[in-house]
């Protein structure tokens, strides 16, 4: 696009547009007087300017267009000194294409923020005066923003209650004079005490006195302030209007913080609402704060209150439940409560205000003012307070598919389990018959992976290997589905034991599912419909969080799972959870989520370990697995067998990354290294520390012993005994999965003993670890803890019990000293198909 330029006229100065080949519009102003009343035009269309998409339309003499204010949010660009003076200007468009932020994540983008502060947020409990700290706190982290680049503006209440504060104390002290001097005053006014302040006059009292706090507060960091007074025909008066934003624009360009409020010392008494075409009433400071957004086209929108967010209902009733994520369009039904102890709007204020500057484009977010650093933590995408979002972008919460998939698995537990086995001989079937539609999609991720910058670094091969769909991989897959359906028909409601307390007592302990999983996994589409398979013969419900490099395989598996879960009316139970919740926010999640199960690399683990406090996380964070060649191992056997380990799959958790040797096989390499050669021909080798004061000539020192490579490579060492190797598994190993290769049985039952690690194999490669090579049919993961479960997790592992006892209407105190009864803990059969007689 060529370049040009054109002005449109603003008061008495000219703006200048300039339109640059990459459709970027930078906008300046200079004090000059206008030399025509007829102007330049910009050819329609849509443009992007700062990040947005915004329409223009061909503008002709100024006076045809009747509000300056609908221009456009323009960014700040560097400019050069000139003759005259020549800086940024901001002015809004009402009529902008912009969107909101679709996630939390992208909040930290927002350049232009404006922060509500609520009365309850900054007065203190006695409503006479401010809650300095807590107000310290917000300025701070207003002030940091401001100084990192951000265009900030505050809409504060307080004016009453700094007055309230003042006036009180002057009457205090001078009570019984004023009583002298003043019962004139007092008589004509008999219906209302002397003490008793009115709300005008504090707030006259306390504007100046208010802004003179904010003004040292913000000085202490560099920041300058100004005062802008408004009242409710200001934003109606097309004139006053048109200032406003003229006033606002004017400061944000010199890096002055606007303050606004409502002049209380005039405004009148709040009236009901008066949304008259679109425009929203100008209430209290929550209307308020929505109206100045729109005006100025802010990014974000930041109310804070003295509630943590919206609930479903008040939040001191009980079944009061936080909603982290508002969608107009997938609105719940919400009872407010009553407003605030102080201050003009309540809960349903604050949220008629967000919605509407939702629909001009505006973010918002209702948060509690009183949590520690609560605008930091929204900028940086916190799960905190209640997120506006459409529907386009946002959907159903989170929060709403962690209670789905919970009531999904109710529902999984309530079918029989030939019928939860028929749900997943559908996929087994289903993922056949849908194969090029599932290997198209993989191809798109492929595709989009090639292209990566990152990708042609290097260290692409082994995330290749770990996204690639295959027909082999399916139909492995499908075998793999169709065992867990023929052997886990009656895994839930299994007795576990049976015990006759006493007679007509009986005791019984059955299997049950664990209740709601969240498995996040990283590069492996494949790992989807295995997951999902053992969720549902488990009957648990289910949360999928896959990782971005898979987007497009795992939607269609998704979809794949729900068509199977639909012939039983329980498509619900199994959710992915696409890029809308961050991780961390999940791990928040433990009044929904029972066990995290995650599927990566060692650093998504050890990430997700650490973050998660209130959740067990089940799994491993390392797979560093070892295979020993003992001194009397048979050579074809070893070599065998360590190719295996190493060669078949690489990437895989369960491949051998450390090759332990007994340094009697090093008699004959004339400290050449050549045996070792021998072994691999493609993998790349590193040499412990003994096995380098063995060789003259040999591999590359390893950097460390304790490396999952993940690819063709490998360390070796020297050992001097079965006891040394098993000490460097220990020390080096991460307990997942270790193998002896000897002919002596004696020392392979030893190792087998020793070693202290989930899976411990003679004379079989270290890639037996492996759910579907168990007999499991898949596996959730392999897990290295020692509670619960350990090794390669099928069903069995996402299970646990409880305690079903029968009685005939038998006390505790039945059993008691000279009571008449007394126990028998009988052990009875659990292959008994009916309960013990109550008789």
């Amino acid at each position: 696009m060529a370049a040009m330029n054109s002005a449109w006229r603003f008061g008495d100065r000219y703006i200048i547009k300039k339109l640059t080949s990459k459709s970027r519009l930078a906008f300046t102003f200079r004090h000059a007087r206008p030399l025509s009343p007829y102007y330049g035009a910009m050819p329609s269309g849509v443009y992007r300017w700062s990040g947005r998409y915004a329409n223009t339309r061909e503008f002709g003499r100024i006076g045809a267009t009747r509000n300056l204010s609908t221009m456009s949010n323009f960014e700040r660009l560097p400019f050069k000194k000139k003759s005259f003076m020549e800086r940024p200007i901001h002015v809004s468009l009402e009529r902008s294409l912009k969107s909101p932020f679709a996630l939390r994540s992208q909040l930290k983008n927002a350049k232009r923020v404006v922060i509500k502060l609520g009365s309850a947020v900054i007065t203190r409990e006695d409503e006479c005066g401010l809650a300095l700290g807590r107000l310290a706190s917000i300025v701070e982290q207003v002030a940091e923003l401001q100084n990192e680049g951000r265009e900030c503006l505050m809409v504060t209440s307080g004016a009453v209650a700094f007055g309230k504060q003042k006036l009180a104390h002057e009457q205090t002290l001078s009570m019984s004079m004023r009583e002298t001097l003043h019962q004139r005053d007092r008589h004509s006014n008999s219906t209302k005490p002397f003490f008793v302040i009115e709300p005008r006059a504090a707030a006259a009292v306390g504007q100046s006195g208010l802004m003179s706090l904010y003004d040292a507060m913000f000085s202490q960091y560099g920041v300058k302030i100004a005062q802008v007074l408004v009242t409710k025909p200001d934003f109606y008066n097309e004139e006053t209007r048109r200032h406003l934003a003229s006033t606002v624009s004017e400061l944000i360009s010199l890096n002055i913080v606007p303050i606004i409020n409502t002049n209380d010392a005039v405004s009148p008494p709040p009236l009901a609402d008066e949304d008259l075409a679109g425009v929203i009433s100008i209430k209290d400071n929550d209307s308020l704060a929505a109206r100045l957004a729109a005006e100025v086209q802010a990014d974000l929108l930041i109310l804070m209150s003295d509630v943590d967010g919206i609930y479903t209902c008040p939040p001191s009733e009980e079944g009061a439940r936080l909603i982290n994520t508002y969608s107009p369009n997938y609105a719940v039904n919400i009872q407010y409560g009553k407003k605030s102890r102080v201050g003009l709007g309540g809960m349903d204020s604050k949220v008629r205000s967000a919605c509407w500057a939702l629909e001009k484009g505006i973010s918002v977010v209702i948060c509690n003012g009183m949590a520690e650093n609560a605008v930091r933590n929204i900028i940086a995408g916190r799960k905190l307070g209640t997120f506006f979002t459409d529907c386009k972008n946002g959907g159903v919460s989170i929060e709403s598919a962690a209670e789905h998939a919970r009531d999904g698995g109710r529902q999984l537990q309530n079918l029989t389990g030939s019928q939860r086995s028929d749900i997943i001989q559908n996929l087994a079937e289903l993922l056949l018959e849908r194969q090029p539609q599932i290997l198209k999609a993989n191809l798109e991720d492929l595709k989009i992976l090639n292209e990566m910058s990152t990708v042609k670094s290097g260290g692409v091969v082994p995330l290749l290997g770990r996204l690639t769909l295959t027909p082999a991989k399916l139909k492995s897959l499908s075998d793999g589905l169709k065992q867990i359906a023929d052997s886990s028909a009656d895994i839930v409601g299994r007795v576990m034991r049976r015990t006759l307390l006493a007679k007509g007592l009986e005791l019984t302990q059955v299997t049950v599912p664990i209740g709601v999983l969240l498995v996040i996994f990283e590069s492996r589409p494949d790992v989807l419909p295995q997951v999902a398979a053992l969720a549902i013969a488990s009957a648990n419900g289910l949360l999928l969080k896959g990782g971005k490099e898979a987007t497009h395989s795992n939607q269609i598996l998704m979809d794949v799972v729900h068509q199977a879960l639909d012939t039983a009316g329980v498509p619900q139970a199994v959710s992915l959870v696409s890029t809308r919740e961050e991780i961390s926010d999940l791990l928040t999640m433990d009044q929904y989520i029972d066990l995290v199960i995650p599927r990566g690399s060692g650093e998504l683990v050890r990430s997700i370990q650490q973050q998660s406090r209130n959740i067990p996380v089940l799994g491993h964070s390392e797979g560093i697995c070892h295979v020993y060649v003992d001194n009397e191992a048979d050579p074809v056997k070893a070599m065998k067998i360590v190719r295996d380990a190493k060669c078949d799959y690489p990437s895989a958790c369960n491949a051998m990354e450390t090759l332990l040797i007994h340094e009697d096989l090093l008699g004959n390499t004339g400290g050449s290294g050549s045996s070792t050669g021998t072994f691999f021909a493609d993998v790349k080798i590193y040499a412990g520390p003994s096995l380098s004061k063995h060789l003259t000539f040999g591999p590359p020192p390893a950097k460390s012993l304790r490396t999952e490579y993940g690819s063709l490579e490998c360390t070796i060492e020297v050992v001097k005994s079965l006891d040394e190797a098993v000490d460097h598994i220990h020390r080096y190993g991460s307990s997942h999965t270790d193998s002896i290769v000897t002919e002596n049985r004696e020392k392979a039952e030893q190792f087998l003993h020793k070693v202290d690690s989930a899976c411990v194999f003679h004379n079989a490669s270290t890639r037996f670890a492996d759910g579907y090579r168990f007999g499991l049919g898949a596996e959730v993961g392999i897990s290295t803890a020692r509670i619960h479960a350990r090794g390669p997790v099928g069903v069995e592992g996402l299970l646990t019990s409880k305690w079903v006892l029968r009685g005939s209407g038998d006390a505790a105190s039945d059993f008691g000293l000279n009571s008449g009864k007394s126990f028998l803990h009988q052990s009875l059969s659990i292959d008994a198909k009916n309960p013990v007689s109550t008789e």
